[in-house]
């Protein structure tokens, strides 16, 4: 992977930032004992519901009221290995306040290294669950997630 091809966070401070902590289980790991590849995307699927959790606002209740926040695209850097029963702390940012897409960032860091494990980024499409299309993000979400 040449240098141009590499994810590359915002220069900018994000609007809102949230860390959850997760801890690698045995059933997750491969052979070498690294956690396998496929498991970090369902770490920051984890790590996203918990962080709009936070903001007083769950998927659930989104989708109570018609909202549905399917992924649209993802892109995943790994960098080293995480360790079977190793914890991390899972940070996702969000760097721009959405209109209709929801684009987050993520870094995986154990107390092992300095430097983040794997680095991502989440593309979701705020939709209308009956007509299946894009639409606005919910001015609650807006609001619960720049004031906190």
């Amino acid at each position: 992977m040449s240098r141009s091809d590499r994810l590359r966070f915002p220069e900018h401070s994000p609007v809102h930032t949230y860390t959850h902590l997760l801890r690698s289980r045995y059933g997750e790991t491969d052979k070498m004992g690294y956690v396998y590849y496929g498991r970090y995307l369902e770490y920051f699927e984890v790590a996203r519901t918990e962080m709009i959790r936070s903001l007083g606002l769950p998927y659930s209740r989104m989708e109570a009221e018609g909202i549905m926040l399917p992924v649209v695209e993802a892109a995943l850097e790994y960098r080293s290995p995480v360790h079977y029963d190793e914890e991390m702390a899972i940070r996702v940012s969000v760097f721009e306040v959405p209109q209709v897409r929801l684009v987050t960032w993520y870094e995986v860091m154990t107390d092992r290294e300095e430097e983040p494990h794997a680095i991502g980024r989440v593309t979701l499409a705020f939709s209308d669950m009956e007509t299946r299309r894009p639409c606005r993000a919910p001015e609650d979400f807006l609001t619960r997630l720049t004031d906190g």
